[in-house]
């Protein structure tokens, strides 16, 4: 795979610059909306749910943030590159090229504003107070995890939606219902064990829960818990590469 990379280099930077400039065309403020975007949602979540959930609850906002940041970024990135192969039918029809490549493009273009997120996400913890520790380099596993963990659920998704297009309508429900199972803007504590323990089969919330361990306890999740991580990208990984290796040549007769 990265043999191949390097061999068209050049096609895969024009595709990051052209996802990149594409999401932001004809926008007033440009790239400003990867930042001001999340900052209103969690404006909004704040707003709404504090009343609710974090009124005994120590850097709420943080924990919101920490939150969203996750969810949003496993969105967006899940979402476009499900679209990744069909909106890029007219290149690799005409001129064999990695098919891959379409989706890592649109994962670089997500990942970039994951990470100017992150930035802002960093400062609202100087300003909630929160104190940071060494254990803060940690984070990188969860990024590089969930990178890779993104990347496998667009694997699966872009081979699906060549062959089925309902697969778009039943992702943004499923997504929707996700949010909601990832403990965004409330705490599991109150649960009972049996049910916390649920919650650990939702990938998405592991990753969450991982930055706020780090983040808002100042703590490093057990070693069960980076396997169990790793465990989800492995296996969502490894299914999205196999679907593209079995159908790479049937995707150019239904796109």
């Amino acid at each position: 795979m990265l043999q191949k990379l390097f061999q068209y280099q050049f096609l895969f930077e024009e595709l990051v610059k052209r996802d990149f400039k594409k999401k932001y065309k004809r926008t007033v403020l440009g790239m400003a909306w990867s930042v001001l975007s999340p900052l209103l949602t969690l404006l909004v979540m704040r707003l709404v749910f504090t009343q609710f959930f974090g009124r005994s609850m120590v850097h709420y906002t943080t924990y919101l943030f920490c939150g969203n940041l996750v969810f949003s970024y496993f969105n967006e990135s899940t979402s476009q590159g499900m679209t990744a192969l069909m909106s890029n039918a007219g290149i690799f029809t005409k001129v064999n090229v990695p098919k891959y490549m379409f989706l890592l493009s649109k994962n670089v273009q997500t990942l970039i504003n994951f990470a100017l997120t992150l930035c802002v996400f960093f400062l609202f913890c100087v300003l909630d107070g929160i104190t940071f520790t060494w254990k803060f380099i940690l984070l990188l596993y969860p990024i590089v995890c969930l990178l890779l963990f993104n990347l496998g659920v667009g694997l699966i998704l872009s081979a699906l939606f060549v062959f089925f297009r309902d697969v778009q309508y039943l992702w943004s429900v499923f997504t929707q219902l996700l949010m909601y199972m990832s403990a965004i803007f409330y705490s599991i504590d109150g649960y009972a064990p049996m049910i916390r323990n649920l919650f650990l089969l939702n990938p998405v919330y592991l990753f969450i829960r991982y930055f706020r361990k780090i983040v808002i306890d100042a703590a490093i999740p057990s070693v069960w818990f980076h396997l169990l991580m790793a465990a989800d990208v492995i296996i969502v990984l490894g299914l999205g590469c196999w679907i593209y290796k079995k159908y790479n040549t049937k995707f150019l007769y239904y796109v």
